[in-house]
């Protein structure tokens, strides 16, 4: 596989690691916001490991489970506090972990701005990420649909990792994580988890990952 091109991906919700990990050589990350926006993605959830178990923290959007469209008009639900939820539930699972101090300011600023459209607020989350792990590549959007021969080289991952399946592939980055010696090592799951376990060393996890793939 050439890790030097394009490379179309959904826009999640604090990413799973595989999102980072199998793109990191790329030229370009490309999302569209053009997508239609599907239920049972990860476009409005991501996973964090806590002392019992995985947890799943999704952000409601405007009409709910009748949400139809493209992904780029999906307004954030402000009925209760999510944000609130989300940041206490991080809190709770890593605030023990080696690196929480280390990005928890910034992080939490994420927290405090109000987004109405959910993919500005992944977008922004995906411009935090990249420039902590010192991703190479380039963000783009699309703001029309995706058409191969404008994309030479493309690898369209998007749908690759979904809520029912993410942990199923074999291709993960080994780490020690808080709650493993309750639960089990638990792979693939929010970036936020290398982040907090890892810190400044997820570069360095996430490039000879991507060397062994070679």
């Amino acid at each position: 596989m050439n890790y030097n091109n394009y490379y179309f991906i959904d826009s999640q919700y604090f990413p799973v690691v595989n999102c980072f990990n199998y793109s990191y050589k790329s030229k370009y990350i490309i999302l569209c916001e053009c997508d239609n926006f599907e239920k049972m993605t990860f476009f409005n959830r991501c996973v964090v490991a806590g002392s019992n178990g995985l947890i799943n923290l999704s952000v409601p959007v405007v009409h709910g489970r009748e949400q139809k469209g493209k992904y780029n008009s999906v307004r954030i639900s402000y009925a209760q506090n999510w944000q609130m939820n989300h940041w206490r539930t991080i809190i709770s699972c890593y605030r023990k972990s080696p690196f929480f101090n280390y990005y928890v300011d910034e992080l939490e600023m994420i927290f405090l701005k109000r987004f109405d459209f959910l993919f500005d607020l992944n977008l922004s989350i995906l411009h935090w990420i990249n420039e902590l792990i010192e991703h190479p590549a380039e963000i783009k959007v699309l703001s029309a649909p995706f058409d191969r021969d404008d994309f030479p080289g493309t690898f369209d991952l998007r749908k690759k990792w979904l809520p029912k399946n993410f942990q199923a592939e074999s291709d993960f980055i080994r780490y020690t994580q808080v709650f493993e010696d309750r639960i089990g090592f638990q792979p693939n799951i929010s970036i936020l988890d290398l982040l907090f376990n890892t810190g400044p060393m997820a570069k360095v996890l996430l490039q000879n990952a991507e060397t062994k793939k070679k």
